[in-house]
C-alpha cells in the first residue's frame, strides 16, 4: 500500500489539529497507545497535528484545553470523561470541530444500559438484562437470567470490571468487583455462540470481525495484551447473514445517533439471532484495535483512516445528530 498524504490545500484547511488523548479514566493507558499511533498517522499524510495529554502530569484538562491553539480535535479518548460526551461538550462551547459522535450520543453510547433500552425500544435485539444496585435481590437476578451470567459496569470500556459468573457465590463477588468501577452495574444472560465485531465508517460497516480466544470471553487481556486471541475475517456467515449483520450495525449505530466512525459489538445467540452487546464511539486505535484492522481489509491505509475520520470533525449545530 503507498504512502498516503494529503494535499497542501486540504492541510491549510484543517488548520493545526489536537489531537486528544489520555484523559484521567481506568482506559488511560489504551488511549495514551492510541493517541501515539493516531498522531503519528496524521503526521505521516501531512497533517499538522500535536498531542495534548489530557490530564497528564496532573495538568488541569479544560485549561490545557482552554491554552491550546488548535483549529479541529481529533478525539482518542477512552472512558469516562472523555468518551462520554464531557470533552466534546466543552469543545462545543470552543466551538471547536472535532471527530466522532457528539454530546448526546457519546453521552448514550458510554452507557450500556440506556444504549440497551434505546435498542430494545427502536425493535433491535440485545440480550436479556437486569440492573444491580445495592437494593437488589441477586437471587431473583440470577432467576431471571440464568447462569452463567455476565457481569458489567454500566458505564466502563475495555472490558473493565466485566466477568463472566456461574454460581450465586460468583455472582456476589463480581458484582462487588464492578462496583468498584460503577454505582450501576449490568446483569445480562450469557450468549454462548460466536461474538462479532464490525467497524463503522462514514456511517458504512466496514468488513466483519469474528473474534476467537481461549479466555472465557473477550476481556482487558484478550483485548489488549494477549497474543493468542484470534481476529479472523473468515466469518462463517453466508453472505446474507453478513449482510444482515452489518445493515444491523448500520441500524444501531444510527439509532444511538453516533456520527463518523466508531465499533459495534454483536453475537450471534444459540438460535441463529444476532444479539447488540454494546456501541464504542471512540475505540481503540493500538496496535491491537480492530477498527485500523478492518480499515487494512477494506484496502484503507492507517494514515488514510484516520484522515477520513479526521474529515469528518464537526460540531452538532452543523452536522445535527439523528437515526435517519
Amino acid at each position: 500500500m503507498s504512502e498516503f498524504r494529503i494535499s497542501a490545500e486540504e492541510a491549510t484547511a484543517f488548520g493545526r489539529v489536537a489531537v486528544i488523548y489520555g484523559g484521567l479514566s481506568a482506559e488511560r493507558s489504551v488511549s495514551l497507545k492510541s493517541g501515539a499511533e493516531v498522531l503519528k498517522g496524521l503526521q505521516s499524510a501531512g497533517v499538522d497535528a500535536f498531542g495534548i495529554d489530557l490530564g497528564g502530569d496532573g495538568q488541569q484538562p479544560l485549561q490545557q484545553l482552554v491554552s491550546a491553539q488548535f483549529d479541529r480535535a481529533f478525539l482518542v479518548l477512552h472512558g469516562r470523561g472523555g468518551e462520554d460526551g464531557t470533552v466534546q461538550g466543552v469543545l462545543e462551547m470552543m466551538g471547536k470541530p472535532y471527530t466522532g459522535s457528539g454530546v448526546a450520543a457519546s453521552a448514550v453510547g458510554m452507557d450500556k444500559l440506556r444504549t440497551k433500552r434505546l435498542w430494545s425500544g427502536g425493535g433491535l435485539t440485545t440480550p436479556a438484562f437486569a440492573v444491580i444496585d445495592e437494593r437488589t435481590d441477586l437471587n431473583a437476578v440470577a432467576g431471571q437470567l440464568g447462569f452463567p451470567i455476565m457481569i458489567k459496569p454500566v458505564h466502563e470500556g475495555s472490558s473493565i470490571g466485566m466477568a463472566r459468573v456461574a454460581s450465586a457465590d460468583e455472582l456476589a463477588a463480581a458484582v462487588a468487583q464492578a462496583r468498584r468501577y460503577d454505582r450501576c452495574v449490568l446483569a445480562e444472560r450469557w450468549i454462548s455462540g460466536p461474538e462479532y465485531t464490525v467497524a463503522v465508517l462514514d456511517g458504512k460497516a466496514l468488513p466483519i470481525i469474528r473474534l476467537e480466544t481461549p479466555h472465557a470471553f473477550y476481556d482487558f487481556n484478550a483485548k489488549y495484551e494477549a497474543n493468542d486471541t484470534r481476529y479472523l475475517f473468515d466469518t462463517q456467515l453466508s453472505s446474507a447473514e453478513e449482510d444482515e449483520l452489518k445493515q444491523l450495525v448500520e441500524q444501531a449505530f444510527a439509532m444511538v445517533g453516533c456520527r463518523g466512525w466508531g465499533r459495534v459489538d454483536v453475537m450471534l445467540d444459540e438460535q441463529g439471532c444476532f444479539q447488540l452487546l454494546e456501541v464504542n464511539t471512540a475505540p481503540g486505535m493500538t496496535d491491537h484495535s480492530l477498527v485500523p484492522m478492518a480499515a487494512r481489509e477494506a484496502g484503507i491505509g492507517f494514515a488514510e483512516l484516520v484522515v477520513r475520520i479526521l474529515r469528518g470533525a464537526a460540531l452538532d449545530l452543523n452536522d445535527a445528530e439523528g437515526g435517519e
